[in-house]
């Protein structure tokens, strides 16, 4: 009986995830690296428009969040996006969905992996960077409910350090006001300054792409996703206002850690260390989750011969993608001993916007019946992304517009193969 009910469930996950595990996971991966180091590159090309801009990427976020959580609740699969292009819009824009999703994010994996090896050992960034791939990509593993135990760990330090950092600038006395004056802002740089934040709000559809992991996923989904969104939003733009009141946009914009040193700037130097430790905490828990989301969609695109089919498999003791987990985590870790950081987060910002015009696009199509948000959300939430995808940096424009036509050229290619067989 036992074994019968095993392969009846073989090749199926396991849904061990409720609302708060599903919140928790979201918020490990957008309250992660992201706000540590994605003001000063943003307060760069911005100005006193960082706060413009950081509403804006705010903005498109809270569009996206809304249509993938109508169209999680209605396809509650692994893959995320890739599900829905597919059921929506046909099966090359969920396969191109997918491709995104898959190369950007794997490109974030090395950025967040770099980043933890940046700040608990300078020297030694890749091979810090390469560990601790292998060492998540091991909790995975064994299973998600572990990995979201970790991530409850993960989140509660660092919004304990966002906290304490916030305190500290707002008690520290000095206070640059030279950030409200947004009369020098160009629409450009808070354009490409949303773009480069947006990479630090894009966790959320980490709750999308496990839906085939979470309990009741028509009332879990729409609950968990804007909820993550919400606190981040909050958490965010409480650091920027208290980061920019210290040191101003043009401290800001020159220095490398921007949260340790606005401890410093506040008067409290002996928090530095701390906020370098929850920085590379933070790093870690989005490399987590980020890890889970990529295989999943490998998963599911695995399923459907667009990924090589032997990714498809489930563990049958763990309930995991493992083989998925496995390929993801062997490319990242290369990835993560040979790339640059700031080329991987453009690279990825690039990606991922053009999955969630998809995510959009596809939302459009919902009839009343099953969901479909205000009208105005997907219209927002698709041009919001082409417009902050096209705005980024003209490398990651040039490296992401290649890599997207290189997977639609496959795509291509398999389909003209298919069909002369």
């Amino acid at each position: 009986m036992g074994t019968s009910s095993a392969s009846a469930e073989a090749g199926k996950l396991r849904r061990h995830l409720g609302v708060f595990d599903a919140v928790v996971i979201g918020l490990g991966s957008m309250i992660g690296a992201g706000i540590f180091a994605a003001l000063a590159p943003a307060a760069g090309v911005a100005g006193s428009g960082l706060l413009l801009g950081l509403t804006l990427a705010a903005v498109v976020s809270y569009c996206n969040a809304t249509s993938s959580a109508r169209l999680a609740a209605r396809y509650p699969q692994s893959g995320g996006t890739y599900v829905y292009g597919r059921e929506r819009l046909g099966e090359f824009w969920g396969y191109l969905a997918g491709w995104g999703f898959v190369v950007g994010k794997t490109a974030s994996c090395a950025a967040m992996a770099l980043t933890v090896g940046s700040y608990v050992w300078p020297g030694q960034a890749h091979a810090v960077a390469v560990a601790a791939v292998v060492a998540l990509t091991a909790v995975n593993y064994v299973g998600v409910q572990k990995s979201a135990w970790l991530t409850r760990g993960i989140v509660a330090v660092v919004l304990a350090v966002l906290a304490t950092v916030v305190a500290a600038c707002v008690s520290g006395g000095a206070s640059d006001t030279s950030w409200l004056d947004v009369g020098g802002a160009t629409f450009g740089g808070v354009l490409q300054a949303a773009g480069l934040l947006f990479f630090a709000f894009a966790g959320y559809a980490r709750i999308a792409t496990l839906g085939e992991e979470v309990r009741d996923p028509r009332r879990t989904i729409p609950r968990a996703i804007p909820t993550a969104l919400g606190i981040t939003l909050v958490v965010y733009a409480a650091v920027a206002v208290s980061v920019l009141a210290v040191l101003g946009t043009d401290r800001l914009a020159h220095t490398a850690a921007p949260l340790a040193e606005a401890v410093r700037a506040a008067g409290v130097p002996g928090l530095a260390p701390v906020v370098r430790g929850a920085a590379a905490v933070a790093a870690l828990g989005s490399l987590l989750a980020l890890i889970l989301g990529v295989s999943r969609t490998t998963l599911a695109m695995a399923r459907d011969r667009h990924l090589p089919h032997t990714l498809a498999a489930v563990h049958p003791r763990f309930q995991v993608p493992h083989r998925a987990e496995l390929a993801v985590g062997a490319l990242v870790a290369v990835l993560a001993a040979t790339t640059d950081l700031r080329g991987a987060i453009g690279f990825s910002s690039f990606g991922v916007l053009v999955y969630y015009a998809i995510a959009n696009a596809s939302a459009w199509t919902l009839p009343p019946a099953e969901g479909r948000p205000a009208r105005i959300v997907p219209i927002v939430g698709t041009v919001g992304c082409l417009a902050l995808a096209f705005a980024l940096p003209l490398a990651s424009v040039l490296w992401g517009a290649a890599v997207i036509a290189a997977g639609a050229a496959a795509y291509g290619l398999r389909k003209a193969l298919t069909r002369r067989a």
